[in-house]
């Protein structure tokens, strides 16, 4: 048994076709092919249904996957600890980041860390918070940063920061509102953005806490702040924005602005990694970083964390 053979199992019960695993581990199929068969055949057990299309996995082969998962992972762990003895912090490195932070968050610590560490290829993608524990339970994404606590064991969190919820206001829907509890929340007034945005969730989870039921679906969504704050302006209802987003409105906008009573409802903001902790050194370097330039545009510590989840 080899690890070759493990990756080759590994490719196979993720794309569920010889020939494009063969092409992602750039080796022929019949190669990839054989490699499988002699493992079969030394553990004497069928790992895959090949009769079925696409391929399925037995019941025995559905074991020696998640086997092999961490047999790779440990087995990659050992350049790692070759690459920290060595204080070599380089190489690619995945990342996923959900589309609430994106926008705000990357532009504020990437050039610091391109500077500070120019041997890392760091690779950001955009990524919902499911797709982000499906890529990272699957090795797709070496680490990523979204909102917790998502409570995934197989999954570690270290908590950035907190961001407060932001209420938008336009005039019309103030009504002398100088400070926002649940209680002055109406569902039937909010702008949210799509299904599928755990910033969303928030929002209704919220609205939750007051007990307060919608009379109507919504219907009004968005994909963007930008469209959300649009519509609030044109006076077809309110919404919500994460606290740094609020930072780069014009001077007209931010009048809609209208904060929580403390403790104020907040998202937690983590870098989240595989339990595995492979590149543990370049998910340090990632924290420090963020961590030196976050402190100075968000210190809030009068909070109530509110779950990320539906």
């Amino acid at each position: 048994m080899t690890i070759t053979q493990l990756n080759y199992v590994l490719a196979v019960a993720e794309f569920k076709n010889f020939t494009i695993a063969a092409e992602k581990c750039f080796v022929t199929q019949p190669t990839l092919s054989m490699q499988i068969q002699k493992l079969e055949e030394e553990l004497g057990v069928k790992i895959f249904d090949r009769n079925k299309k696409p391929i399925q996995l037995t019941e025995v082969g559905k074991k020696i996957v998640e086997q092999a998962k961490n047999i790779v992972n440990e087995s990659d762990r050992i350049q790692d600890i070759v690459e920290q003895q060595k204080g070599y912090i380089g190489g690619d490195f995945i990342i996923g980041i959900i589309p609430t932070v994106m926008p705000t968050l990357l532009p504020m610590f990437l050039n610091n860390f391109i500077k500070k560490y120019p041997k890392i290829n760091l690779i950001v993608e955009e990524h919902t918070t499911d797709e982000i524990i499906n890529r990272l339970q699957k090795g797709q994404l070496d680490a990523a940063i979204a909102a917790t606590p998502l409570k995934e064991p197989e999954l570690k969190e270290i908590v950035l920061y907190y961001e407060p919820f932001v209420g938008y206001f336009p005039d019309n829907y103030r009504k002398n509102l100088t400070k926002l509890t649940p209680d002055d929340l109406n569902l039937n007034d909010i702008l949210l953005l799509q299904d599928g945005h755990c910033f969303t969730n928030g929002i209704l989870n919220i609205c939750k806490a007051s007990k307060l039921e919608p009379s109507r679906r919504f219907e009004l969504t968005s994909g963007s702040f930008e469209t959300l704050i649009g519509l609030a302006n044109e006076g077809l209802g309110v919404t919500f924005l994460p606290y740094l987003h609020t930072l780069k409105l014009n001077e007209n906008d931010k009048k809609h602005l209208i904060e929580f009573q403390d403790p104020k409802p907040s998202r937690e903001i983590s870098l989240i990694f595989p339990k595995s902790e492979l590149k543990i050194h370049i998910i340090d370097a990632l924290k420090n970083t963020i961590s030196g330039v976050i402190k100075g545009a968000i210190a809030f510590q009068d909070v109530a964390i509110i779950s990320p989840k539906q």
